[in-house]
Order: C-alpha cells, then sequence, then structure tokens
C-alpha cells in the first residue's frame, strides 16, 4: 500500500541542502517515523495532495488551525480581498478591531486581546507580562505542555521535543532554566508542594487546559479548578495556553466549555484561518500593562496582519453559525469510536481521547493521564500504524504525541473510508 514518493524524494533531498533538516519546522521531517515526508502541492476540503500526485485523507490540518478545511471558499475570498488592498502597513485597520471584538464576544472572562503572529510569540510576552505585573520570576508549567520555543518553556514540552528525544535543548542559559519549574499534568498534590515552596517567587502557573502536545489529555475533573484556586492563593497569576484548544475543545475555548476565568489566555491556529496569526488575551488591569498603555514592551511589525486578519474574521463568522460547531464535534467522536472499534476487531488495545473537535490515540492498556503515560505507551506500535495508514491514504501526524483533527470539511464517506483503512492496517500490525 506504500504510496509512491519518487518527487518528493527528490525535493526532500533538495532540501536537505540549504534548509536544516529538510524542513521548516521540526516535526514535518518524519524523523520519529522514518521515510519520506509527502510534499503537498495542494488541499480542498479534507483532501491533500501530494508533488507525486497521491491523495490523502488529511486529518493535520496544517496542525489545526483549518477548521473549515483547506481553501474554504468564504476564507479564501476574504483573505483575497484584503491582500487586493495592502498585503501589510505597519499601521492599525479596522479589520484588527473587528476581530478582536469579535474573538472577545466568545470569552466572557476576556476583556482586552492584543494581535501577534505565532503562538511562541503570543506565550513569551505571555510571561513577560505576568513577570512585569507580578514583579516576580519564575512559571510553573506542566511536563508534556508545550508553548511555542521561547527559551524559558522549552522545558519538559512534549511534542517536537519528546518526538525527537532530547531532553532539554542547547542555547538555553541555566539561569533561564532555573527560573521554570515543572511538575506533572493533573497533580494537583504536587503543584500545592511546589507552590508551597517556592511562594511569593512564582509570577504565573502556564498550563494548556486541554493539552495537545502529550497527545490530546483530558484534565481530570476538578483539576483546572483546583489549579486556579492554588495559584491564586499565592498571588500568582494563571495562564491558558489556548492556542490549541481554543476554538477546538469548544467555541470559547476549554475555559467557556468548564466556565473558568483565567487571568491571561493564549490564542492562535483557528483564530488566523491558516495564516500567520495569533494573540493574547485578559483582564483589562494586566493588559494595560502592555506597551504604548503600560511598562511591558511588544511589539510586531506584521501583528495584524491584513490577510490574517480577513481570514480569522470569515472563520469564525462561518464556525460560530448555527449547528457548525456541533457538527465537527459529533464527526470526531464517530472517528474515534470507529478507530477504537477497529483496533479491537484486531486484538489491539487502543486509547482514544478527545475533547471537541481535537483527539488522540494512544496503544496502551491504561488510562493516559499525563505525560509520563503517554511516553510509556508503544511508540513502536504507532510508527508501523502510521505507515500503514499513510499507503492507505490517511495523513496523521507523524508522531505519538500529536493530535489528529476534524474539520467542517470531512464527510461521512472520509470518516468511513478512513476507519476501513484502520481496520486493513491493524490486521498487518
Amino acid at each position: 500500500m506504500e504510496k509512491t514518493l519518487v518527487k518528493s524524494q527528490a525535493l526532500f533531498e533538495r532540501a536537505r541542502r540549504v534548509i536544516p533538516g529538510g524542513v521548516n519546522s521540526p516535526v514535518r521531517a518524519f524523523k520519529s517515523v522514518g521515510g519520506t515526508p509527502p510534499f503537498i502541492t495542494r488541499g480542498a476540503g479534507a483532501h491533500i495532495t501530494d508533488a507525486d500526485g497521491n491523495e490523502y485523507i488529511d486529518y493535520v490540518l496544517s496542525w489545526g488551525p483549518l477548521i473549515l478545511g483547506h481553501a474554504h471558499k468564504e476564507v479564501v475570498a476574504a483573505a483575497v480581498e484584503a491582500i487586493a488592498g495592502g498585503s501589510s502597513f505597519g499601521a492599525p485597520t479596522e479589520r484588527e478591531v473587528v476581530l478582536a471584538e469579535t474573538i472577545l464576544s466568545f470569552f466572557p472572562g476576556m476583556e482586552m486581546i492584543r494581535l501577534v503572529s505565532s503562538g511562541t510569540e503570543a506565550a513569551m510576552t505571555a510571561v513577560r507580562l505576568a513577570r512585569g505585573y507580578t514583579r516576580r520570576d519564575k512559571i510553573v508549567k506542566f511536563a508534556g505542555c508545550y508553548h511555542g520555543h521561547s527559551d524559558c518553556l522549552l522545558a519538559e514540552a512534549g511534542s517536537g521535543i519528546a518526538t525527537l528525544g532530547i531532553p532539554a535543548t542547547p542555547g538555553v542559559t541555566q539561569a533561564t532554566a532555573a527560573d521554570t519549574l515543572t511538575v506533572e499534568f493533573n497533580d494537583i498534590a504536587a503543584l500545592d508542594a511546589l507552590l508551597d515552596q517556592w511562594g511569593d517567587t512564582i509570577a504565573a502557573v502556564i498550563v494548556e487546559p486541554v493539552p495537545g502536545n502529550m497527545g490530546v489529555v483530558p484534565p481530570a475533573d476538578g483539576f483546572l479548578p483546583r489549579l486556579i484556586s492554588a495559584a491564586r492563593s499565592r498571588g500568582a497569576l494563571v495562564i491558558f495556553d489556548e492556542v490549541m484548544s481554543g476554538f477546538r475543545a469548544a467555541l470559547g475555548g476549554a475555559q467557556t466549555l468548564w466556565g473558568l476565568d483565567p487571568d491571561i489566555t493564549l490564542l492562535g491556529k483557528v483564530i488566523g484561518g491558516g495564516f500567520p496569526l495569533a494573540a493574547i488575551a485578559g483582564k483589562r488591569h494586566i493588559m494595560e500593562h502592555l506597551a504604548p498603555s503600560g511598562p511591558v514592551y511588544q511589539a510586531g511589525t506584521l501583528s495584524g496582519n491584513p490577510a490574517a486578519v480577513a481570514a480569522g474574521i470569515a472563520t469564525l463568522t462561518v464556525l460560530s453559525g448555527p449547528g457548525v460547531f456541533d457538527t465537527i464535534a459529533k464527526k470526531t467522536d464517530v472517528l474515534r469510536r470507529g478507530l477504537i472499534d477497529a483496533a479491537d476487531s484486531a486484538g489491539i488495545r487502543l486509547r482514544g481521547n478527545a475533547v471537541g473537535t481535537m483527539m488522540s490515540f494512544f496503544f496502551s492498556d491504561g488510562p493516559v493521564d499525563n505525560f509520563a503515560a503517554a511516553k510509556a505507551t508503544k511508540s513502536d506500535l504507532f510508527v508501523r500504524w502510521f505507515h500503514e495508514m499513510l499507503g492507505r491514504g490517511i495523513y496523521m501526524a507523524p508522531s505519538p504525541f500529536e493530535a489528529l483533527f476534524l474539520s467542517a470539511a470531512h464527510s461521512g464517506r472520509d470518516i468511513r473510508d478512513t476507519v476501513a483503512a484502520a481496520r486493513d492496517a491493524f490486521a498487518r500490525l
């Protein structure tokens, strides 16, 4: 069932001569699963096509942003109209205000928002803002939660770091690493002990409320409310990284799904409709510490790019239409149950975790509720399954520590074809 990748192989060889590893983001290189990454030439709806003409049902969707599918006509039209009037101004535009108002309308706890260009930039800014606001230095994060590649947040970062087997990255100083404290996700007792130990030195606790970079791992009942209470009782801010889960866990993210109220929220992916766009948002009295209102500096030449903002407005407008999000979430659950049943029929234990429109699968006999459990799963079985599925035209993330995503464009036939491919694949494992 292996696809012919002659042109992709040639492109990969060319790329490795001029781009480190041949890719512009590490996990794209297929290093943990082996083989040649297909070089994609186009996408339409739920399908992508590679340089050799192979077509795939796509469950990566640019790592989450394309919740309406590839080349959605309203998103494309909005971006084309915007860019026809100028690709960038470095000056305020009305569209930026419209997108800001639109995003805030979904999040009751947010009062102000600043647009940036990437999730890493948003996380870096949030840490700086929390430190500037509290006048404290240390940050608490959770093992397996990924908040971009800024220096202080790479400790136990999951995702690409875990996939590549890098315990820490050169280039981060010991002094920087010392200001980041790490505990296991879903372990409130460990968090309490750490907060007791470090007390008034902690500026913020940052968390993916639904981690997606150790695979999708839902929070245990009561974990997030207790996290918020524990942090605030010590004077620390709470930062929810909803770059992935915002508009994926629910319209309004995990915080509205469970009625939570963090101090600062990070957003990205879906809000840009496939273009480089992210945001940091939160309480007015905190956000007004950002320049030019306050002393905490942040700037970006391409922040609020016209095409990205237009695509974001169009995406959120369509997504918030009657029943659109709920339909995608239902399809996600249908696929999750279908793949688990397919594995069961082959005598294979597959754990499927899902929240909203994001999910992941683990070859594991037990539950996966933290990074340690995720790392203990059978990654060698995942590698074999990944290639069996790819050969059958199913494009998934090339890592056991990444999420799968569905879109409005995935049809019932796409899901049936995926489950059928999985049955064949599991039978060969």
